[in-house]
């Protein structure tokens, strides 16, 4: 009766399957997101509250005390209620005066990442800045906290490049937005007279961590990359391919200062990529350039009649957290999250 049952399953059984379960899975999702949305609203509304009457009446610390323990009592199941989480609702209403500002900008990320945004970031517009990248990218609280103590607002889209010369507008804006400057590489515990392939070993070894510094999108094909041109070899430090742009990513490294002629061998590696690896469906390569140090002025020479789109970005290996912050960045299972919501 099994088999016979078996045989009467249609033969796009598992694509029903299949496209139920992500239709499931989204509209949990979506179910997830709307609580977490109206929670973090209704502390907008008590946060404001708060505020209205501690202007007009001269309410106090202890008032806040008070309405704590009425509130837990009215509702015990309710979590969230502490006077500590009260004056964060106050101070949140405070730092988002425009409740339809707060409902499109951050009640989309959890109530957690809004608190650490309070404690953290004071600019409104930089503390947007981040709410927006960590609703964009799944960041956890924690990534999100290395994120604005590594200040990445600060380096993100700081490279110099030549892709609004060598990539059409909107493909050049996207690339220019995803590479830093500085990128830090204080994770591989090397000290600044390590040369190129103590530092390029060190990042394989952390590979993890070096894709996260890089951003998201980066898909790690291999490093020390083998192209023959010509009966020659060749060997390109690292190759990546960027989910986003949909091209390869070459990624050359450099011990010391740029020099101009490093933009020529990145040029050549770029055709032979191009020519030798990228797929007919693939977006044209760009290649990065990471070096030690870097002169504006001779990296925007040096890229001005160059054909292949490329960027020019320091990197710093020493230790860029305050030593009370040490030991306080993400475990290897929160690196692991984070990676897994870039996909």
């Amino acid at each position: 009766m099994a088999d016979e049952d078996h045989n009467l399953i249609p033969t796009d059984y598992p694509d029903l399957l299949a496209d139920l379960k992500g239709r499931i899975h989204s509209a949990r999702m979506r179910a997830t997101l709307a609580a977490n949305a109206e929670l973090t609203l209704l502390y907008w509304d008590i946060g404001h509250a708060i505020t209205k009457r501690e202007q007009e009446q001269g309410w106090g610390a202890k008032v806040i005390r008070r309405l704590s323990v009425d509130l837990r009592l009215a509702f015990p199941d309710m979590k969230g209620l502490s006077p500590r989480n009260l004056l964060y609702m106050r101070q949140f209403a405070e730092a988002w005066p425009d409740r339809a500002i707060a409902q499109q900008a951050v009640a989309q990320i959890p109530w957690g990442h809004n608190v650490r945004l309070l404690d953290k970031v004071t600019d409104p517009d930089t503390r947007l800045w981040y709410a927006q990248k960590a609703r964009l990218h799944g960041w956890s609280r924690e990534i999100l906290g290395m994120q604005i103590e590594t200040r990445l607002h600060e380096r993100q889209g700081k490279a110099v490049t030549n892709f609004d010369a060598t990539l059409p507008a909107p493909q050049s804006d996207l690339a220019n937005a995803l590479l830093k400057d500085p990128y830090l590489f204080g994770f591989l515990g090397l000290e600044d007279e390590a040369q190129e392939r103590e530092i390029e070993k060190a990042l394989m070894h952390h590979l993890r961590d070096f894709l996260l510094e890089l951003g998201v999108g980066f898909a790690f094909v291999g490093n020390q990359y083998r192209l023959e041109v010509g009966g020659d070899e060749f060997f390109i430090d690292m190759l990546f391919y960027h989910l986003h742009l949909r091209c390869f990513v070459v990624v050359e490294l450099k011990a010391g200062a740029f020099k101009p002629e490093y933009a020529g061998k990145l040029n050549f590696y770029l055709s032979a990529v191009d020519d030798r690896v990228r797929h007919t469906a693939d977006g044209p390569s760009i290649g990065l350039l990471l070096c030690r140090e870097k002169n504006r002025v001779l990296v925007e020479y040096a890229l001005r009649d160059i054909q292949k789109p490329m960027g020019v970005s320091a990197y710093q290996l020493t230790e860029s957290l305050p030593e009370n912050l040490k030991g306080k960045l993400p475990t290897v299972e929160e690196l692991e999250a984070e990676l897994e919501a870039q996909k």
